[in-house]
């Protein structure tokens, strides 16, 4: 009779019977605004960052703009130093897709430009990604106009590509949009569900359609606002006021469209009305004129209103009024 001998691997105690953490290093490729965002609210949630962009000067003033706004929190004593030191410490900048190896997602987050042409770069990057990362690697998109069964018609593996869509890129946003592919397995929509309360999002699914839920309701509204100040029918800040008092908004759809960026809420006004043809899609001449004019909200200074240097609102635009 051969002696039974004991191993560490009867008890569970191997290298490979350890437990493994689901999700702990998430990708992201876009060093912009929504790139950033992202990875701040990530890391604080004490996971590890790699946010990727085209060169390593805007990676350096990715971390510039990150800090300035954590510094902005802490005046605001929504975080001590320390807790700043620590979110940035967890974010690593990259120019190099190889260094997405290891990574449980890896989010594409670039700054959308024309609709042909930004979908041509998007599916670019989702090839780069799926050349670098693990098999069970999700792979997501966090646009709300573009398709992700049209954008991975070339991968691999289109099983683990999903739609990950935050409603606005920041930590208090509660709500992502997450929309399952043609060929998105169950289980990497499950798992990205996992991430998602990890991080402390409520999911909302989401079937395929470009604009999903939120741009697609957005985008009206606030051209809407546009043609009644056009119109006269009311001021800006009554248009506003209406809004938030009548109906309890926290921003009025001006406050809302300088946040969200006029430059993104045009792109997303052409690429709904290409997709669907439907005028209500169509872009105010008002926002119009404001892109032309490098006047795209928060961001810029100047929008709908104009704002200081610490991002409050000063006045309504006066060009608006002339």
């Amino acid at each position: 009779m051969a002696e039974h001998i004991e191993r560490l691997e009867d008890y569970g105690l191997s290298k490979d019977n350890k437990p493994k953490t689901l999700f702990s290093r998430v990708g992201i490729v876009g060093a912009g605004s929504v790139g950033q965002n992202i990875a701040r609210m990530v890391s604080s949630k004490g996971l590890d960052v790699i946010i990727l962009d085209l060169n390593q000067e805007k990676i350096d003033q990715a971390f510039v703009d990150m800090a300035k706004e954590l510094d902005r929190m802490i005046e605001r004593w929504g975080m001590t130093n320390s807790e700043k030191l620590g979110i940035l410490l967890r974010i690593k900048g990259t120019i190099d897709y190889a260094d997405f190896k290891g990574c449980d997602i890896v989010i594409e987050a670039i700054k959308s430009s024309s609709r042909d042409r930004t979908h041509d770069e998007r599916s670019e990057i989702l090839k780069k990604i799926e050349m670098n990362v693990d098999r069970d690697t999700i792979i997501a998109t966090n646009s709300s106009t573009h398709v992700i069964t049209e954008l991975t018609a070339e991968l691999t593996h289109k099983d683990r590509c999903l739609s990950f869509h935050f409603l606005t890129p920041e930590a208090d946003a509660r709500v992502v949009e997450i929309v399952k592919g043609l060929y998105t397995s169950q289980e990497a929509y499950e798992n990205s569900i996992k991430f998602a309360n990890l991080i402390g999002k409520k999911v909302v699914p989401v079937k395929e359609s470009p604009g999903i839920i939120s741009t697609r309701l957005i985008v009206p509204f606030i051209n809407e606002a546009c043609e009644i100040l056009m119109e006269g029918v009311g001021t800006l800040e009554d248009i506003d006021l209406t809004m938030k008092v009548g109906f309890g908004l926290p921003l009025g759809p001006f406050e809302m469209a300088d946040k969200i960026g006029l430059d993104k809420i045009l792109r997303w006004c052409e690429n709904l009305y290409d997709e669907f043809g439907d005028l209500k899609y169509k872009a105010s001449p008002i926002l119009k004129k404001l892109v032309r004019a490098n006047q795209w909200g928060r961001r810029t200074g100047r929008g709908f209103y104009e704002y200081n240097k610490d991002g409050v609102k000063i006045t309504d635009n006066i060009s608006l009024r002339e």
